[in-house]
């Protein structure tokens, strides 16, 4: 029983020992770990040196390029000043267009080829109204231009059926319609359109066209 208390001493001594060397073993990982995250730092902050090679600085300040900004893009204003002079030119204020209209209880237009069936769908409100243009207070060359421009961009976008505002004339003097015959002529020219008829009385009456334009093919 002499031996009891030694036996128990070089026990805790052997736990001890093996207790330190988990912590030396410990140490010497998170040592390791350490040393490798600091060379993966180095290596990042160093990655783009060791890509392009050595660089040196230029000698002559002259010597760098200066590289000028870019230019605006040209604004084509020969094309807008040609199309504003077409516009302008293919609609005539002196086309008499009386002979082209058809006047029964109320006046009509339709291009030749065209059946009377148009008109009277045109009339019932078969096509449903997808833009108008209000002409009112414009001088004639201004209506003239603006009217040009709307039937181009309806046709290009596709559509149909529009409305032309050209008023009733109850402020002109003489309180006669000063666009109305205007508005009709310069209908007529337009290739785009395909008929007109005077405005039902809920659209407008008097005081606008229903003008349906030929087909075309809505831009995307």
């Amino acid at each position: 029983m002499s031996g009891g208390p030694a036996l128990r001493s070089f026990a805790e001594l052997a736990a001890l020992r093996r207790v330190l060397q988990r912590l030396r073993e410990q140490e010497a990982a998170r040592r390791q770990a350490e040393r490798e995250a600091a060379e993966r730092a180095w290596a990042e902050r160093h990655l783009f040196e060791h890509a392009v090679g050595r660089v040196e600085p230029l000698k002559h300040r002259d010597a760098r390029h200066a590289c000028a900004p870019p230019r605006p893009a040209p604004l084509p204003v020969q094309r807008l000043r040609d199309e504003r002079e077409v516009l302008l030119q293919s609609l005539s204020d002196e086309f008499d267009v009386s002979t082209l209209l058809d006047v029964d209880d109320q006046m009509s237009f339709r291009r030749p080829g065209t059946g009377l069936d148009v008109t009277r769908k045109l009339r019932a409100g078969h096509w449903s109204i997808q833009s108008q243009l209000d002409l009112h207070g414009l001088r004639r060359d201004e209506a003239r231009e603006a009217l040009a421009q709307f039937i181009r961009r309806a046709h290009r976008s596709g559509l149909r059926c529009v409305r032309i505002v050209h008023g009733k004339g109850l402020g002109s003097p003489g309180r006669v319609p000063v666009l109305k015959g205007r508005v009709q002529s310069w209908l007529v020219q337009k290739r785009e359109v395909l008929a007109f008829v005077q405005a039902r009385a809920a659209e407008g009456g008097a005081g606008a066209l229903i003008v349906l334009l030929q087909p075309g093919h809505r831009k995307k």
